[in-house]
């Protein structure tokens, strides 16, 4: 894991005093985003960051109206806003959908402000750190505090925050997540999906630079001629419903997003709710991971929002949360390969 672990941290250091472009860019590539696939591309002006949707990269499967992808690409210019703010930076955003190269998000930087740190300073410092932690976590309750802080970090228009804490309604949503997940498996193409995204060793992720390492979950390495053999063999819908269930019940609760509408627009707004969500839950401790399951199958979608109360909605994003060390980290693709002309 050397190489691997000194790639990632070369990536994952802190702001330099005064960041260039392509420092808020590197932070905008640490965002959430589906099966690692980093499905973003980057375009720099002379104080603008435009960020364009990499199709090449879609997941048609598992994500068929591009959903996922545009909640990806409002947790990367999020990451960028809150790094441009931190280094006393205004940024202003907006959403461009008529670009002819699906709907694009521009982020306008302003002058340097001062020299002391600016606002969201405390998340700037998570964004290194954060990661999706797909380990169990210690079962323990969150402060009142904690979610209050949870709940005001992730406040933004258009998106409302169901928090589930709990321990009845925690083991109903379970239901549907175990539901999701069995669909799934029955599916193909969805687990041949998942496989092309699968790195089963520390050299094959350091060459793709992107993807699911089997270490950052917990799994053991394995050379790529035994690996799909090993996870043929592992990956049953029983062993995986009681692996969520572990994970669920060890959590503090359930974080639910919803958009007040459908589009490659609110789904954005979703993706900067989460990731504030995120950040925050980093710089207090604690983690987060997706359980997305139940809103990625169609036919058990529209069940689960009646049972959230929201019939009629879609529910964007499921993340569970709690406190748990820190597992390795993932990888990203180098700069020179997302940044076009």
């Amino acid at each position: 894991m050397s190489r691997y672990d000194d790639a990632v941290s070369a990536m994952r250091v802190g702001l330099p005093a005064r960041p260039e472009l392509r420092d808020f860019v590197r932070f905008g590539t640490l965002a959430s985003n589906s099966h690692n696939t980093q499905p973003w591309k980057f375009r720099l002006g002379a104080d603008t960051i435009d960020i364009l949707p990499d199709f090449s990269r879609r997941t048609p499967i598992v994500d068929p109206d591009d959903h996922h992808l545009y909640v990806t690409l409002g947790c990367a210019a999020q990451n960028i806003v809150i790094a441009a703010h931190a280094s006393s930076r205004p940024a202003e955003l907006s959403v461009t959908t008529d670009g002819g190269e699906g709907t694009e998000i521009n982020v306008s930087l302003g002058k340097r402000s001062g020299e002391a740190p600016g606002t969201d300073a405390d998340l700037c410092s998570a964004i290194p750190v954060r990661q999706s932690t797909k380990s169990e976590y210690d079962s323990q309750a969150l402060s009142g505090s904690e979610l209050r802080q949870l709940e005001k970090a992730a406040a933004m228009p258009g998106v409302d925050l169901l928090i589930i804490t709990e321990r009845l309604r925690l083991e109903q949503a379970l239901e549907f997540m175990q539901r999701g997940n069995s669909a799934q498996m029955d599916s193909p193409a969805f687990v041949r999906e998942l496989k092309e995204w699968i790195r089963y060793n520390p050299a094959a992720a350091l060459k793709a630079g992107d993807g699911m390492l089997g270490k950052c979950s917990g799994n053991p390495s394995a050379p790529n001629w035994l690996g799909p053999t090993i996870f043929d063999l592992a990956f049953k819908k029983d062993a995986e419903n009681k692996k969520y269930a572990r994970q669920l019940r060890s959590s503090a609760g359930l974080a639910v997003f919803v958009a007040e509408r459908e589009g490659s627009e609110d789904w954005i707004q979703v993706g900067r709710s989460f990731e504030r969500f995120a950040l925050q839950a980093t710089a207090l401790g604690i983690r987060h991971a997706h359980m997305n399951m139940p809103i990625e199958v169609a036919e058990v979608r529209p069940a689960f929002a009646d049972w959230l109360g929201i019939p009629g909605h879609r529910p964007d994003l499921v993340i569970r949360f709690g406190k748990a060390p820190l597992t390795p980290m993932s990888i990203r693709r180098a700069l020179d390969a997302v940044i076009v002309p």
